[in-house]
């Protein structure tokens, strides 16, 4: 996140963009993973318009993320389930889009001041 900072992106946005990062590769990794096949990163900063946008693609196609509902139903000690809340927390929006040929991409963009 340090090129973020360099490029003038401000500190909100590049905390908010380090915790989307990490959820969404961790669960490239843990989700997405197909033998021999690797998860895809690319952040796009677009100072006009004020937008870093994350994109995180895998194989599985077949596995599309959905966060979980909050309710008293779920566990409150439970330590996971709640990655996709937290993105969607964190961002201004955010999809799962087909990444050809076999896998998803998910993209997240996150808006803020950019120099």
């Amino acid at each position: 996140m340090t090129e973020l900072r360099s490029r003038g992106a401000s500190p909100d946005l590049t905390e908010r963009a380090e915790l989307v990062v990490a959820e969404l590769a961790a669960n490239a990794v843990l989700h997405g993973r197909v033998p021999g096949r690797c998860f895809r990163l690319r952040l796009v900063l677009d100072p006009a318009a004020d937008r870093l946008r994350i994109e995180v693609s895998d194989a599985r196609a077949d596995l599309r993320p959905l966060p979980r509902p909050t309710d008293a139903a779920s566990d409150p000690l439970s330590t996971t389930g709640r990655g996709l809340t937290l993105v969607a927390s964190l961002t201004d929006h955010w999809e799962c889009v087909p990444y050809p040929p076999s896998g998803k991409t998910v993209r997240a963009d996150l808006h803020g001041p950019v120099a």
